[in-house]
């Protein structure tokens, strides 16, 4: 089980850090296709755009535990408001080896969980009404261990950087394409060239979205590996994953904005498309269940 869930480790992180290394060349790209079109050199592009890449990843990331919370109606809890949750994920915490986070509760009967905050020292682990009512200690000990899974493992800073690269790209492959329809420069350019530079700004937008699905799927996929390791026990985030596959509804308070921080997608139409931000739940249930030395499941 060990050499399994190492290998899953770090075979997903060596994915991430291509998809980024992906979007990084898409904006290049676009800068080129921008400075193409309008027959000027694109050089002078870069360096602002990643000036206002560094500025949105230091907002996105320093305020993250607070724009997450308002947005998903969490409330912070003590431990004498949930006694129990508390010293399992003080417990899970300890194992894991880094420092207590604080403890929310959204109020929502579908179960879901998240975490969020900029580091290890920040973080915040969230859990709905509804998830502490259908599910006993052992699955709650895995989800816990998949939410702190995230915050050891700095998701909160990999997905703002890939957010925030996404839609920069997003915004000036926009300024390109609409200042393309409404200006004639650049008409003696290279036709090819200048072909070439539209095919790839208007792709743009759709590759960023495509990459930044692709990399939360393998942070997921990550801290699950993560939490079977804080554990020892790929039974109880597993069984967790099946109570959540068997349940059909969704969280109230959220956005598409914050989708990729919960444990499972809490979208309608949930798994089903090559921009969701989470692997299929069947696909992570049978990973864990070969942890297990189990069969995959039929289902």
């Amino acid at each position: 089980m060990a050499l399994e869930f190492r290998a899953q480790q770090s075979a997903n992180r060596r994915k991430t850090w291509l998809l980024l290394g992906l979007m990084f060349i898409a904006l290049i790209a676009v800068i080129w296709a921008v400075g193409t079109i309008f027959h000027f050199g694109g050089l002078w592009l870069f360096p602002m755009a990643v000036g206002f890449s560094l500025i949105g990843v230091w907002v996105s990331y320093w305020k993250s535990d607070t724009l997450v919370l308002t947005m998903t109606g969490a409330r912070l809890i003590g431990h004498d408001d949930a006694p129990q949750l508390y010293n399992l994920v003080e417990e899970v915490a300890l194992a894991a080896g880094i420092p207590m986070p604080r403890v929310a509760i959204v109020d929502d009967p579908a179960p879901n969980a998240f975490a969020t905050g900029r580091d290890p020292d920040h973080a915040v682990i969230a859990f709905t009404s509804g998830i502490l009512q259908v599910m006993d200690r052992e699955q709650l000990q895995g989800v816990a261990a998949h939410e702190l899974a995230h915050v050891a493992n700095r998701d909160t800073l990999v997905m703002a950087v890939a957010a925030t690269t996404a839609g920069l790209l997003a915004i000036v492959a926009d300024m390109g394409l609409r200042a393309t329809l409404f200006s004639r420069r650049g008409s003696d350019n290279n036709p090819v060239a200048q072909i070439l530079a539209l095919v790839a700004i208007a792709l743009a937008p759709l590759a960023a979205l495509l990459l930044r699905a692709a990399i939360s799927r393998k942070r997921e996929s990550l801290a699950d590996a993560t939490a079977v390791q804080f554990t020892r026990n790929p039974t109880g985030l597993r069984r967790a994953l099946e109570t959540l596959a068997a349940d059909t509804t969704v969280v109230r308070h959220t956005s598409n904005a914050v989708a990729h921080v919960w444990i499972e997608s809490p979208l309608d139409g949930k798994n089903k498309s090559m921009f969701d931000t989470h692997p299929p739940l069947s696909q992570r249930i049978n990973l864990l269940r070969a942890m297990e030395g189990l069969p995959p499941s039929p289902s």
